[in-house]
């Protein structure tokens, strides 16, 4: 694949998915007020636990296939016998293992009312196939197919919960229903959209294909809950030392950060792509080494951005006593810029099917943020939960800089690292002064870093927009 459609081809992938990914994260903002006001303390907290269940414990149940449906599928393009057959595969396996995982777990909710139960079990029943059904869509490179069906999911969910919950007053069991009519309708249109009964064809199975999708998948199931221990971890063990209202500092202070987050979500996914069409072209290395430069400028800029802009976007976003939470969303930021470049990487070790090497590096990362948790909770407070966060995703993105040369030689831009970090480091230590003075010298610095670091895309897309407007 020539590096200019390429680049073009992953700048296209990426716009279309963001509607996919930014979108739904809008309706869920849209739709927190009526959950919060509709539903009791008590439903609001099963809802919580439902939705942690689903986001964790399933993809556990069906061992991450999922994962192996959009990587194999992009290797098979050009052969119509192999790709029927994963796709007959990854259903055969995934809707039987479904089915029975569920309908244990329909016991294990005897403490449940049983129609709550049963709605429950539907819901997760959809969504698994929804979910693997998105990622089949992507192996297809029906990048369209995955963004509607996430917009109409989202967007469907937010009109049922005002008649379910507003109008009907049905409580958490309208809630789960509104989920669950959303995800089947949205799974339909996917199955007509793709036609997914012309790939379909039960003889045509292959053992030996259903133990290389799998030795590819698993790995990844100590990567998701690794993920989620960074993640989660933080907020349970600020709870349990310092109480509720520690958390709640905390929990605000991520609010911020989060923007970063919705930038990587959409990027790793196209990059996911990107790097799996292009790990067999010959100039591969040199493809990614110029993707993680151009990847690094502009994550190093936004975050020192975000950085000088705190003061302003906080007194927006945050309402209410907060004002301690201020001083950790520098140190968010900075962990979450790590994470991306963790994540840019990780995409090369799926691209090159390492997925072990995923889950070790995340393992290792995840111990780290439990360990200085732990250790430093009574010391230094929610501070501990914001420094552990940061180390965490540093010692995962500098294991991984130097780890995946092994399978990959990328050229890292070695003193521009190191001169960003520096220079983000003390943006944060300005931030967490917090007086006019230090305000200004981290407005000037994110402007001039953001500008600087990416004068050369600004240069392209200047001369972009000039040629559109000659033609």
């Amino acid at each position: 694949m020539k590096r200019a459609s390429r680049e073009v081809n992953f700048i296209k992938s990426t716009f279309i998915l963001a509607f996919g990914t930014f979108l739904p994260k809008f309706a869920s903002f849209v739709t927190l007020p009526i959950y919060t006001s509709r539903l009791t303390k008590e439903e609001y907290g099963t809802f919580d636990l439902i939705t942690v269940l689903c986001t964790l414990l399933l993809p556990v149940a069906t061992l991450q296939i999922q994962s192996a449906a959009f990587r194999f599928l992009l290797d098979c393009k050009e052969d119509d016998k192999k790709r029927d057959m994963l796709i007959t595969i990854l259903y055969l396996f995934v809707i039987p293992i479904s089915v029975l995982v569920l309908f244990i777990s329909y016991f294990c909710m005897y403490k449940l009312p049983p129609d709550l139960r049963i709605l429950i079990v539907l819901y997760y029943f959809a969504d698994i196939l929804l979910i693997l059904t998105r990622q089949i869509a992507r192996g297809l490179s029906k990048n369209h197919c995955y963004s509607i069906s996430s917009i109409m999911n989202s967007f469907l969910n937010m009109g049922l919960v005002v008649v379910f919950l507003v109008f009907m007053n049905l409580g958490l069991n309208g809630l789960i229903l509104s989920l669950t009519i959303s995800a089947v309708v949205s799974l339909g249109y996917l199955i007509i959209a793709l036609r997914l009964w012309q790939f379909i064809h039960i003889g045509a199975l292959d053992k030996v294909l259903f133990k290389s999708m799998i030795s590819y998948s698993w790995p990844m199931i100590p990567n998701s809950i690794s993920l989620w221990i960074i993640r989660v971890s933080d907020r349970a063990i600020i709870t349990m030392f310092l109480g509720t209202a520690a958390n709640a500092v905390y929990v605000a202070a991520n609010k911020i950060p989060t923007l970063l987050q919705l930038m990587q979500n959409t990027f790793q996914m196209s990059w996911q792509e990107s790097a799996s069409l292009s790990v067999k072209d010959n100039d591969s290395s040199q493809y990614y080494s110029n993707m993680f430069r151009n990847l690094h400028r502009i994550m190093a800029g936004f975050t020192a951005l975000l950085m000088s802009f705190q003061p302003i976007i906080f007194k927006i976003l945050i309402r209410g006593d907060y004002s301690e939470s201020y001083v950790h969303i520098a140190i968010l930021d900075l962990a979450m810029f790590y994470s991306n470049v963790a994540i840019y990487l990780g995409g090369i070790y799926l691209a090159n099917m390492k997925t072990k090497s995923v889950g070790v590096t995340t393992i290792v990362a995840a111990l780290i943020n439990l360990i200085i948790n732990v250790a430093f909770i009574h010391q230094i407070g929610v501070f501990a939960a914001t420094i552990s966060t940061a180390v965490s995703y540093l010692f995962l993105m500098v294991y991984r800089l130097i780890d995946v040369q092994k399978i990959q030689k990328i050229k890292y831009p070695i003193f521009e690292i190191v001169v960003t970090n520096i220079i983000l480091v003390g943006m944060c230590f300005f931030c967490y002064i917090r007086n006019m003075p230090c305000y200004l010298i981290n407005f000037v610095i994110g402007f001039l870093m953001c500008f600087v670091l990416n004068l050369e895309l600004i240069r392209k897309l200047l001369k972009m927009v000039a040629a559109k407007l000659k033609k």
